[in-house]
């Protein structure tokens, strides 16, 4: 097993236990789109023409299976779901305990709907989880899924919403931002903080914990300021992690970030949040508890207020 597959689990976690998880299964490259995204995103939902999936007929199984999923095993129930052209998200509720690890159900989930589609490998190896702590808004996570096909038509529409400024009120921050503002709105935002008092055992558990978060779909937020903080964010862009930097450093009228941040934000996997301080401030102790401050709120918040993107709606938002 590999790095990557090793912190995609939750070390600390008894996977046999009751509890929510949001499922992410990717599909494989030689496999054409589970659905096709169609529609005005800027109509209301439920509109003539307004957004929607489109499934293909694999998509279609998978909804399927989805529909049936206690025939998997009765203790799983699918509470929200989206089948997105190369992925699929599942709000996974486990109502009681297991007699096997989660990954084991999964895996015959994805079998039955290689036999249903009458193909061999709709799915790649493996499956990235989020667990659903208690303390989570269920309504944000509920909108964050139904609102997968809106982010994906937006960024479509405008390929320049990852790259252009924005003046957000954070705490009491006017913050300028560059990147992708749809982080914003991941309810799996982790604030990355190491104090130097922290001990090596302490260190280490959040290293995991924060690796699994970023590798798993999630975001971390923080100035990366320490050389612990930077080392966990090389190692979370290794494995294709999200991040949300946060700066003292002014944008000027032409800013651009440094040739490998930028590349990050084309990439849709950076954004940028500037405190908007004087240019030439100089990095004090002050600045840093500041730019901690702003990424605990951004961490603590389930979303920027992406929920007025996000209409009430049924189970999952799609077409057969």
């Amino acid at each position: 097993m590999n790095q990557n597959q090793q912190i995609k689990r939750a070390y600390w976690h008894d996977y046999r236990s009751p509890g929510r998880y949001l499922i992410t299964l990717s599909k494989s490259p030689a496999v054409p789109p589970l659905s096709e995204i169609e529609g005005d995103w800027r109509l209301p939902v439920g509109a003539s023409g307004s957004l929607h999936t489109r499934w293909s007929s694999i998509g279609r199984a998978i909804a399927d299976m989805i529909y049936e999923m206690r025939n998997i095993h009765p203790a799983l129930k699918a509470e929200q779901y989206v089948v997105m052209p190369d992925h699929v998200h599942i709000l996974l509720c486990v109502q009681s305990m297991l007699p096997e690890h989660l990954g084991f159900y999964i895996a015959r989930f994805k079998n039955a709907i290689n036999v249903a589609s009458g193909s061999n490998h709709i799915f790649e190896d493996g499956f990235n989880d989020q667990i659903v702590s208690n303390k989570r808004n269920l309504q944000a996570l509920f909108d964050y899924i139904r609102s997968n096909p809106y982010r994906l038509a937006v960024r479509r529409a405008n390929p320049d919403f990852f790259t252009r400024r924005n003046n957000i009120s954070i705490g009491n921050h006017e913050c300028i931002t560059y990147g992708n503002m749809h982080l914003l709105d991941n309810p799996f935002k982790d604030q990355v903080i190491v104090h130097r008092a922290d001990t090596y055992d302490l260190l280490a558990k959040r290293r995991k914990e924060w690796l699994y978060n970023a590798v798993n779909g999630g975001v971390l937020v923080s100035p990366f300021i320490s050389q612990a903080e930077k080392a966990i964010r090389a190692e979370a862009e290794s494995f294709g992690g999200h991040l949300i930097l946060i700066t003292y450093e002014t944008f000027g009228d032409r800013y651009k970030p440094a040739a490998h941040d930028f590349a990050l934000c084309a990439a849709g996997r950076l954004l940028i949040i500037s405190l908007a301080l004087p240019p030439k401030t100089r990095l004090s102790r002050e600045i840093c508890m500041q730019m901690n401050a702003v990424a605990q709120v951004i961490a603590s918040r389930p979303s920027s207020g992406g929920d007025q993107l996000s209409q009430p709606g049924p189970l999952h938002l799609g077409r057969g």
